[in-house]
């Protein structure tokens, strides 16, 4: 059956196949851009069923979106596919305080659910710097971090239970809403991260936990980026797990200056934004050894004490994404992770790559956990310079890798490090995750063309 006929299984509103819509969902946050056959909004799990039969019958490619906010192309259609928006599909269905847990649709807004959880004592975590925007599928689909997974961890250890549609319509169920359980493979985390490519993730259940007591916000600034990178290693061998430990660079605070009008400190190379939760008495105490240590490496300490200050410097860290446009017209993101004891030699060699093409490159993100955001700012129109970002991509990953990292810590793969797998992988590995994709999705029409390098 031909695209029109998805008016035999959907009712009007929930499908288009208007061009004016369709340009609107053909890209997410990676730039690339692909117009889809048509778009559809499932509002429940029948619906997804019902489209997934559709084009499993009639051999259309599938591709399901959450927000698309995406930096790999993770969501990117190809021509001729179905684009399948979890958006409408966004209620809270149920917070279980007896159980610290919350099941709620793909289509949730991360930060709504914060909102909706603190005003009950609880909070969620996973705090990507989108999280105003994205969509708690499209974090699992990722398996999305945030500033506080340095403490806390990242989606996938929050996910006690998925409900989700297979690419033939059929619908599982997997994990427990206990918190153990070891019965079989664990197919949860399996999908987790999995990038839309092997199920259709339609429910989901979430820990949550009470809201600490105290929060303490600190700044430190650095003359220069390495000094910076050593004190983040050595806050965290000293026993001290910060709730967020995000490192900026001089060109990252310049952009945000110019966006926010912040007034962060412009005669640094590093500013470290670190902040510590839970019991009062101990807040303090863990406040002040951090603090000794920035001045240790030379960092200068401001303490934002009122929740409005530290909404505010929160504010300027998420727009940083947004700010490096305003100093570039493109920009190569990647989020690339090492040990911790590793960051400082990650950023030096950063600079001598920087130093070594001309190009400037901007490094922000969770220091703390080993994951920095690289942004090498070019100019897309100019195919010379942006050749020449795209060969510092390979010898930014080989430089992660040699220094024990892994190539991506939250964007996950998508389109556009495809080609980059096997730098990681060895083909044992890459051939064992195509028989997963195989045995979940035969006929390949669930996202294909993600996460595997092309043939």
């Amino acid at each position: 059956m031909g695209i029109k006929s998805l008016s035999k299984v959907l009712t009007d509103g929930q499908y288009s196949t208007d061009k004016e819509v369709l340009l609107c969902y053909g890209y997410d946050a990676s730039g690339i851009d692909i117009t889809p056959a048509a778009v559809v909004w499932p509002q429940t799990t029948t619906d997804i069923v019902k489209i997934t039969r559709f084009a499993y019958e009639n051999n259309y490619k599938l591709i399901p979106r959450g927000a698309g906010t995406g930096m790999t192309g993770g969501s990117v259609p190809m021509a001729n596919a179905i684009l399948m928006s979890l958006e409408k599909m966004n209620r809270i269905i149920e917070l279980d305080v007896e159980n610290l847990n919350v099941v709620v649709e793909p289509g949730v807004i991360n930060g709504l659910l914060q909102i909706e959880l603190e005003d009950k004592g609880y909070f969620y975590p996973p705090d990507p710097a989108s999280l105003n925007i994205c969509s708690i599928g499209g974090n699992v689909a990722e398996n999305a971090g945030g500033p506080r997974a340095v403490k806390y961890g990242v989606t996938r250890d929050y996910v006690m239970q998925l409900e989700a549609v297979l690419p033939d319509g059929r619908v599982i169920n997997t994990g427990v809403k206990t918190a153990k359980g070891v019965v079989g493979y664990d197919i949860t985390r399996l999908l987790v991260g999995s990038e839309g490519t092997l199920a259709t993730i339609s429910k989901i259940r979430l820990k949550v936990l009470p809201k600490p007591d105290s929060i303490i916000t600190l700044l430190s600034a650095f003359a220069s980026v390495e000094d910076s990178g050593r004190a983040v290693a050595k806050i965290i061998a000293s026993g001290i797990i910060p709730r967020t430990l995000e490192l900026m660079d001089k060109l990252t605070l310049f952009a945000v200056n110019r966006l926010k009008q912040v007034g962060f400190p412009e005669d640094i190379d590093a500013l470290l934004l670190i902040e510590v939760d839970g019991n009062r008495r101990t807040v303090a105490k863990e406040a002040d050894v951090i603090s000794n240590i920035c001045n240790e490496f030379g960092g200068k300490i401001k303490v934002a004490v009122e929740s409005q200050s530290r909404d505010f410097l929160w504010d300027a860290r998420r727009s940083v994404s947004a700010a490096l446009y305003k100093i570039s017209p493109t920009k190569i993101n990647e989020d690339v992770v090492v040990p911790i004891n590793r960051v400082p030699a990650l950023l030096m060699g950063i600079e001598k790559l920087s130093e070594k093409h001309d190009l400037p490159i901007a490094c922000f993100g969770h220091a703390g956990d080993g994951n920095i955001h690289v942004n090498i700012m070019t100019d897309k129109s100019e195919q010379d310079v942006f050749n020449k970002a795209e060969k510092v991509v390979r010898q930014l990953f080989e430089l992660t890798l040699s220094l024990g990292g892994t190539l991506s810590g939250e964007h996950g793969i998508g389109l556009t490090k495809a080609k980059y797998i096997d730098m990681e992988l060895d083909m044992i590995n890459i051939d064992l995750m195509k028989g997963i994709k195989n045995l979940f999705d035969p006929k390949n029409i669930l996202n294909p063309g993600k996460i595997f390098p092309p043939e």
